[in-house]
């Protein structure tokens, strides 16, 4: 049955609300199809404002790669500002999509891709307002399924009772898989309802169905166990890896958006994981193993998005971008493929120890020399070591050096605060190095107009990382080691004018803490934030810590938990952790034994990247059966035409 569009019911109301623009659609490269022509639906949601949500890499691909299927169609929404939920509210206009403006409630799957979980509330909100029950277990089979994904579903406790499905790793295989356990039970005729299409997913072993696992705790708090409570339903779900990249070449025609958004720039992921071994990075150990895009690939890709697009920048992405094996080569061909046109390259955040002037020079040869962003993290030298981060303060000062004195007059650091063992003096040694940043820029390039600026992150404890046991800084703390930062920058005239500092209080952390280890038990908070009007929670104009801390109060009253026993308490080897159950491959040995190497006296242990060394028994690539793909191959960016 066909499901009409919303949009003649929006149109009046558009004026009324600040940029109406965002809930148009139409963009270029946006798919709308036939509703009665495929026989399965799904509405993708980057559970985020329009300008944050559109250039979001995952979906863009997971649109595309679910729209060349004929017998599939993929639609997009996001999230709506305050002003658009209360005039959505007043009209009874439930959430849309903005390709075919068909309401989400219609649709066969509601899929949303976290990469931050401070976009939980928003998720409430869109089911809300797509009429769409809460709790997975009030849901009818005129529902569809809530499933979600990205990296924060490495995780998905705290939302259990909000979604039916979890996916973990990489999308594009997986989708087509769940589309086609959908296609078949449609095609059958739906039998046994609701559970029975979850019981399918559940089965595959690659889909984590929550209602399908009960969850016993002590009497202290901690969880006893995660077991299913029905036959059939795997003990552990694995995560999904795409092993060849050059077979998955998207985004081909990514959207062009129709009004401002926070990233306008053809990207194109040259390699997927990293083997750095950063002990606090999420995304690093999630993602492992290391699988590079082919150079010609690359290539290709970009040549064909420039045209599709439009875009004057392109963006190489990755974790560590200057590690492809092929970055220098990369850099080349791109560069005297478009040299002298407006097309401009960029690399986002550079390892100080991967950067060198050649490769830097190949990126700005357009004459757009923007600043150089590099993320030390620590301050001190033993603090890197406590996280693995194996660069020096020497390396960094020759570093900046060559940079300032080849034209640079902008370099930007990345640091964290609260990290495990860290102490003040940890902290102050940031302000050292900024001077000492400073002092070596004008020496090297003779001038006193050189500029550093630093912005420092809440450190905060990720699953399936070593520091998934640490404890978190409290925010009292946090702000008072912060405050002595600021302090020690400011006190010297000689180069504080030229030193930005950038910086978060540790309230926003604390949250985000909360919400990233926490177990179902915080689904009754994220609610009760939501209730009394969270949302956005990731905007700090938005956010509201007292919120936060009074629904946690309330919702955790009968429990032997609080905030704090969430987030600044350190975990032990026994404890049941709430995400034990669901796998990324990595060894929980080998995770506390790294955990236990960072803490050593003089600073942690350090662990060489595995692309490069023996492997380190991390238990990724034997347990799934992976393998770290690396070149180089050999050939040559083709065909090298000049424009």
């Amino acid at each position: 049955m066909t499901v009409e569009s919303l949009f003649p019911r929006l149109e009046a109301l558009l004026p009324t609300v600040q940029k109406p623009i965002q809930y148009v659609g139409g963009e270029l490269n946006s798919v709308s199809k036939d509703w009665d022509s495929v026989s399965v639906r799904w509405a993708l949601m980057y559970p985020d404002a329009y300008e944050v949500a559109l250039p979001n890499q995952g979906v863009q691909i997971l649109y595309e790669v679910l729209n060349e299927r004929e017998h599939v169609l993929a639609e997009r929404t996001y999230s709506v500002w305050p002003d658009m939920e209360a005039v959505m509210r007043e009209h009874k206009i439930p959430q849309f999509t903005l390709d075919s403006h068909r309401p989400v409630k219609a649709f066969d799957v509601f899929g949303l891709s976290f990469s931050t979980e401070l976009g939980y509330t928003n998720m409430l909100t869109a089911l809300d307002l797509a009429g769409i029950p809460l709790y997975a277990v009030d849901r009818t089979d005129d529902d569809p399924i809530v499933l979600a994904g990205g990296h924060a579903a490495f995780n998905p406790e705290p939302v259990a009772d909000f979604i039916d499905a979890a996916v973990l790793g990489d999308g594009e295989e997986v989708v087509l898989a769940i589309t086609e356990v959908i296609r078949e039970w449609k095609g059958e005729g739906s039998p046994g309802g609701r559970d029975e299409v979850l019981m399918r997913l559940a089965q595959s072993g690659g889909v984590y169905i929550p209602k399908f696992f009960d969850v016993d705790y002590l009497a202290d708090g901690r969880i006893q166990r995660v077991v299913p409570n029905r036959p059939g339903v795997p003990f552990r779900t694995a995560k999904h890896t795409v092993m060849d990249l050059d077979a998955w070449p998207y985004p081909k025609a990514p959207l062009v958006p129709l009004a401002e958004t926070v990233h306008e720039r053809y990207s194109v992921e040259i390699f997927r994981g990293c083997t750095r071994g950063c002990r606090f990075c999420q995304a690093g150990m999630i993602t492992r193993p290391v699988r590079e895009r082919s150079i010609t690939t690359i290539g290709a890709m970009i040549d064909n998005g420039l045209k599709k697009t439009g875009f004057e920048e392109v963006g190489l992405l990755s974790l560590s971008s200057a590690d492809h094996t092929e970055i220098a080569e990369v850099a080349k061909g791109l560069g005297d493929r478009y040299e002298g046109s407006n097309v401009s390259l960029s690399l986002p955040s550079t390892r100080v120890d991967a950067f060198n002037i050649t490769l830097a020079n190949e990126f700005s040869r357009n004459g757009r020399r923007s600043g150089l962003t590099f993320a030390p993290e620590g301050g001190s030298d033993r603090m890197r070591k406590v996280i693995n981060k194996m660069v020096t303060e020497e390396d960094l000062i020759r570093t900046v050096a060559a940079a300032y004195s080849h034209g640079w007059r902008q370099v930007k650091l990345y640091f964290m605060c609260g990290l495990p063992t860290e102490t003040d003096e940890d902290v102050l040694a940031i302000a050292d190095l900024a001077k000492k940043v400073i002092q070596t820029g004008r020496e090297a390039s003779g001038r006193n107009d050189v500029r550093c600026t630093v912005s420092i992150g809440g450190f905060v404890p990720k699953p399936h990382t070593p520091f998934q046991w640490a404890s978190q800084l409290g925010v009292e703390e946090t702000d008072a080691r912060l405050a002595k930062l600021n302090a020690a920058i400011r006190s010297d005239k000689k180069y504080a004018k030229a030193i930005g500092f950038r910086y978060h209080d540790g309230k926003p952390g604390i949250i985000e803490g909360l919400l990233s280890r926490g177990d179902r038990r915080v689904g009754r908070i994220i609610e009760e934030v939501w209730r009394d009007g969270g949302r956005f929670d990731g905007w700090s104009e938005h956010f509201s810590y007292d919120r936060w801390i009074s629904s946690a109060e309330k919702a955790l009253a009968d429990e032997p938990v609080d905030l704090a026993w969430y987030t600044t308490r350190e975990r032990e080897y026994a404890e049941v952790l709430p995400w034990d159950h669901l796998d990324s491959g990595l060894d929980r040995d080998w995770l506390w034994e790294d955990w236990q190497d960072s803490l050593e006296e003089d600073g942690g242990l350090e662990v060489e990247d595995c692309r490069w060394t023996p492997c380190f028994d991390c238990g990724v690539c034997p347990q799934m059966n992976l393998e770290i793909q690396i070149g180089p191959t050999g050939k040559k960016l083709l065909p090298l035409s000049i424009v």
